[in-house]
């Protein structure tokens, strides 16, 4: 085991390195710099001052040595200019334009903590990364407590009995919530339970039931500093039953399987009560495959939610991307993109650990 998570260890560091790189060679282009150039500065600024711009940054280096400076393992770019009165200004990636010589740093990159500073937050990076981060995980963290227990119970309780009326009916429920997308479940959850004139609210306040005008909030921005069920239930329900139809039919399809295996049917022919063969024959050997489809969720929740967050107007992890994105932050879209297939690998390599602790038969040579 320690050497097969030492060699996947290996293999995630080579993928993070490419992944990476390829990012950081889309983001590089030069029509993304000269657009970062006129953003930051003019927007007619002339090709002789947006060149200006950028050499004076440090974008257009070679893509390898600007590679290596933003890794952490190339000396950071340095600008000397003499303005007007003859004063020698100074800057550079690793400083700021006020620091003493003595306190300048030659390498600054990931590998030293530095991720850079956002273009549009004009803040560190790391910082505003850390706390969007920790905003998506928190919902991250409701969403599963939610979904997947709701997802795991509708999946057993349909696949006990193949073909029946709760099979069906619990079938077309999972498959309803995963057709349904986001924003119109949203919307819909938003007129039913957040509306003063709308949904069940003003019946509620009519009979006295609730002291506020609507049941809950339809708006989670307060959420991010504190959370309470009014104004953090509904992205959670939102995002819940999206993802959990999916997962339900995964374990209804393993469940029917196992059901119709051959131990089950001798454990039923010794006279095993039904309830005995489902917890301790069946319910183990069905959770192996749904196992890896939940551990899959999670990169999906991390960067998929992005709808829900711009719906519910949530600052986190998926409307940062949005952001960096939409606003050409290259440094900014660099940090997302790395925490991003930092996460998605860790996942699969849980999920690969854990498949062989379900699954007993699964031998690593």
């Amino acid at each position: 085991m320690g050497t097969f998570i030492l060699r996947r260890l290996g293999q995630m560091l080579l993928t993070a390195i490419c992944l990476t790189f390829i990012v950081f060679f889309m983001t590089n282009l030069l029509p993304n710099l000269e657009k970062l150039a006129k953003t930051q500065g003019n927007f007619r600024m002339s090709e002789e001052a947006v060149t200006s711009w950028l050499g004076d940054r440090g974008y257009l280096a070679p893509l390898p040595y600007k590679f290596g400076q933003w890794v952490g393992v190339v000396p950071g770019w340095v600008t000397e200019k003499i303005d007007d009165d003859g004063v020698t200004k100074v800057t550079g990636r690793c400083f700021l334009p006020n620091t003493h010589t003595q306190d300048r740093s030659r390498f600054c990159g990931v590998l030293q903590g530095h991720w850079g500073t956002s273009t549009v937050f004009k803040t560190n990076v790391d910082g505003l990364v850390a706390k969007r981060l920790a905003a998506t995980g928190k919902l991250m963290g409701f969403v599963l407590l939610l979904m997947v227990p709701m997802a795991l119970i509708v999946g057993v309780l349909a696949g006990m009995r193949e073909g029946s009326k709760l099979d069906r009916t619990l079938s077309t429920f999972s498959i309803a919530s995963t057709a349904t997308p986001e924003y119109v479940s949203g919307v819909i959850f938003i007129a039913l339970f957040a509306s003063s004139k709308f949904g069940i609210s003003p019946l509620l306040a009519e009979w006295g039931w609730i002291d506020t005008k609507t049941l809950l909030l339809g708006s989670a921005k307060q959420a991010v500093e504190d959370a309470t069920f009014r104004n953090f239930f509904l992205p959670v329900l939102t995002i819940s039953l999206y993802g959990m139809g999916y997962i339900a039919r995964m374990t209804r399809a393993s469940m029917a399987e196992v059901m119709t295996a051959q131990y089950v049917r001798t454990a039923r022919l010794k006279g095993v009560s039904f309830r005995n063969v489902v917890m301790k024959h069946a319910l183990r050997n069905a959770l192996i495959a749904p196992f890896t489809v939940i551990m899959l969720q999670v990169p999906w929740l991390l960067n998929g939610v992005v709808i829900v967050e711009t719906l519910f107007a949530y600052d986190g992890f998926g409307r940062l991307l949005v952001q960096a994105a939409s606003n050409n932050d290259i440094e900014l879209l660099m940090a997302v993109s790395v925490v991003s297939v930092i996460v998605v690998l860790v996942t699969q390599l849980i999920s690969d650990v854990g498949y062989v602790f379900l699954n007993p038969r699964i031998r690593i040579s």
